[in-house]
């Protein structure tokens, strides 16, 4: 049978090291952008005109709003509406117009049909189900002494692994699109606000790998506790 988690030495030796990986993920990814949210760049765009602009050139047809939060940006491909939070959306900054010029870059993937992206937003509805609800049927098969509701559990854990590694390829892809369009349109023009760009969208791709290795680990965890609970 398993042991509780947070009191067994086996899921700080695995899980652990991942949990110290995100925390500085998360850590770099808001020093970065505040960083570069004090530096100003040459074409005055906010990121909402940038974020307009990449996805024009991109052939992308889209809205854009304005929502509350920080770095709540994202891109909606049902509605195909890019929703800035309002540092992005009225920053004129390299940070600003960096995660703007990333979220178009989805809508860019959207419209070129991007399979990666694709599959991922089929997933959306089950990984949804699945982050909300493995834990509990994990808990009521550990009660209940049921091991296939154990193995539905992390059954239902290794959806939403399978969701956040699909998200890597996505995530690089879009910054790497939207790098291209700025450097074409002429958006991002000198140097230093180039590798500003290209440290703020760095920074934020390693929180989604930093997710994926914590997500990765749980599930290596629970799988090998359930093997090792078979009789």
């Amino acid at each position: 049978m398993f042991f509780p988690a947070l009191f067994d030495p086996w899921y700080w030796a695995i899980v652990g090291p991942t949990l110290l990986i995100a925390a500085w993920a998360s850590l770099r990814v808001k020093t970065t952008f505040a960083r570069f949210a004090k530096v100003g760049v040459r074409s005055g765009m906010t990121g909402a005109q940038a974020a307009a602009a990449v996805a024009r050139e991109g052939g992308a047809s889209v809205s854009i709003e304005r929502v509350d939060g920080f770095l709540s940006d994202h891109y909606d491909p049902r509605s195909k509406t890019l929703r800035l939070s309002p540092h992005v959306y009225d920053g004129r900054s390299i940070s600003a117009l960096a995660v703007a010029a990333h979220e178009a870059g989805h809508a860019i993937q959207d419209v070129a049909h991007y399979p990666a992206l694709a599959f991922r937003t089929r997933m959306v509805p089950l990984t949804m189900i699945g982050s909300q609800m493995w834990i509990w049927v994990f808990m009521i098969g550990l009660f209940m002494s049921s091991k296939p509701l154990v193995l539905a559990g992390i059954l239902l854990l290794g959806f939403t692994v399978v969701f956040q590694l699909v998200t890597l390829p996505v995530e690089f892809n879009a910054s790497t699109r939207a790098k291209q369009v700025l450097a074409a349109t002429g958006i991002v023009s000198t140097q230093e606000e180039a590798i500003g760009v290209q440290k703020v969208l760095g920074a934020a791709a390693m929180t989604y790998v930093a997710g994926a290795l914590t997500s990765l680990a749980t599930l290596l965890y629970f799988v090998t506790r359930f093997a090792g609970s078979r009789d």
